[in-house]
């Protein structure tokens, strides 16, 4: 008789929610490979006998998501299409004692700091010569980049600090290192996340210092573009528009989530700041840099938001001409400050709401796109998609913003190359160009 051969562990990480959840991935990834480990990102493979899910926890929409995607998985272990089943990330850090009752044919789960002790699962190690290095599950030419972990911010509304734990910044000989090693191996745009990166340096260095950090980032050879996500608004540190004003590798671009333009409603978010001080920053801002493009994010539905603190948003909307702005509606969320208060809004005005905000903002950006008809600007090419090359401007983040595209029967482009592209035509989102020489 033969012996039976056993078949080796094929491992594919599924992910969920943001970038965050993303770069975390990203890390998993790697550590698997580093032991030796056949590991995947989202494989689409038969073959692959563990599963390890990467939840979301943020609002209900993403948190049914990750629950139908640990049943559909758990389905298939009944099945026997694969042996285990293992679930780590923000849902599984807020709600593992629940999840432990309703759904125990997981094998296990883990929290959002439980990284080694997932990987002794598989009887790996945590390789600490691996920290900074990272496989990237998408194109070379970008690459996110967590400066920091966790958040210290009070925020009514938002769980982030339940599920990841206090702000913890990484030092930055460390993130200069991973910028440098993402350089040699084809990385041309960091995109910089955090809960709060407004808040970098606080506990390490006893003062912000997300602008030293930009600095030191932008002496790194080889990166191009440097792009700012999630500045918290209170507080924030204007030595940072400075670095940005004098670097020409970091962005004219600016990630700050103002979540409102009541004051009022402001309060009931404990945000630490009035409309009037966040009018007063976005113009100080621009006063330094005309041309940055702010990206903002509000929160439609929140309570204390009636007819009259609505529309004041709209007004905000309306005067302040962010180039870009995403609205989500105000989910209500177990243990948060908010949680205390009476949700009075219907879900259906709440989205009501926001999408007469995205509306406004539509014409915004369309006005702010026309003018733009005639121009040429440095675009970084991202893909290939339906006839089309599609790449971005400075002034636009990967996924969230707008896009330039470039007809691929008129010219060739590389992915993951910059090209100079003039606009010949613009919509509200989309602008389309001719590569000149």
């Amino acid at each position: 008789m033969k012996a039976r051969t056993l078949k080796k562990d094929k491992v594919n990480i599924i992910t969920m929610g943001c970038s965050k959840n993303l770069v975390d991935s990203e890390v998993l990834l790697t550590q698997l490979k580093g032991n030796g480990i056949d590991a995947f990102h989202e494989s689409k493979s038969k073959d692959n006998n563990i599963v390890i899910i990467n939840t979301c926890g943020f609002i209900d929409n993403a948190k049914q998501e990750s629950i139908d995607t640990i049943l559909q998985y758990v389905d298939a272990k009944e099945r026997g299409l694969v042996d285990k089943v293992y679930v780590t990330g923000c849902l599984s850090q807020r709600y593992k004692d629940d999840l432990e009752k309703e759904i125990p044919q997981v094998d296990a789960y883990f929290g959002t700091r439980d990284l080694p002790a997932l990987l002794k699962k598989f009887k790996a190690d945590y390789k600490h010569e691996l920290v900074g290095e990272r496989l990237l599950t998408h194109s070379a030419h970008y690459a996110y980049m967590k400066i920091s972990e966790g958040c210290d911010r009070p925020c009514s509304f938002c769980a982030i600090p339940l599920m990841r734990g206090g702000h913890v910044s990484r030092p930055i000989e460390e993130l200069v290192r991973e910028a440098q090693h993402k350089a040699a191996n084809g990385t041309k745009e960091l995109l910089l996340i955090a809960q709060d990166s407004t808040y970098y340096g606080l506990d390490l260095y006893k003062k912000r210092n997300l602008a030293e950090l930009l600095a030191r980032l932008s002496d790194v050879e080889g990166i191009d573009w440097i792009r700012l996500h999630y500045a918290f608004p209170t507080g924030f540190p204007m030595d940072v528009i400075q670095v940005m004003k004098e670097r020409p590798n970091i962005c004219n671009y600016l990630d700050i989530p103002l979540q409102h333009g009541s004051t009022d409603v402001l309060k009931a978010m404990r945000r630490g700041t009035t409309r009037e001080k966040q009018e007063e920053l976005i113009h100080s801002i621009r006063e330094m840099i005309p041309e940055i493009a702010i990206r903002t994010t509000l929160i439609a539905g929140h309570p204390g938001e009636g007819e009259k603190e609505f529309e004041e948003m709209v007004d905000f909307v309306e005067r302040m001409k962010f180039e870009r702005l995403g609205v989500f509606t105000y989910s209500h969320e177990e243990n948060t400050h908010a949680f205390s208060m009476e949700d009075s809004t219907p879900d259906e005005v709440k989205q009501q709401r926001a999408n007469q905000l995205m509306e406004i903002q539509e014409q915004i950006s369309y006005d702010l796109n026309q003018e733009k008809i005639g121009k040429t600007f440095k675009v970084l090419i991202d893909k290939k998609e339906g006839g089309y090359f599609v790449g971005r401007t400075e002034y636009d983040s990967v996924e969230v913003d707008n896009e330039v595209l470039i007809d691929a029967s008129k010219h060739y482009c590389r992915v993951g190359d910059f090209v100079q592209a003039q606009v010949f035509e613009a919509t509200e989102f989309d602008l389309y160009a001719d590569v000149v020489k």
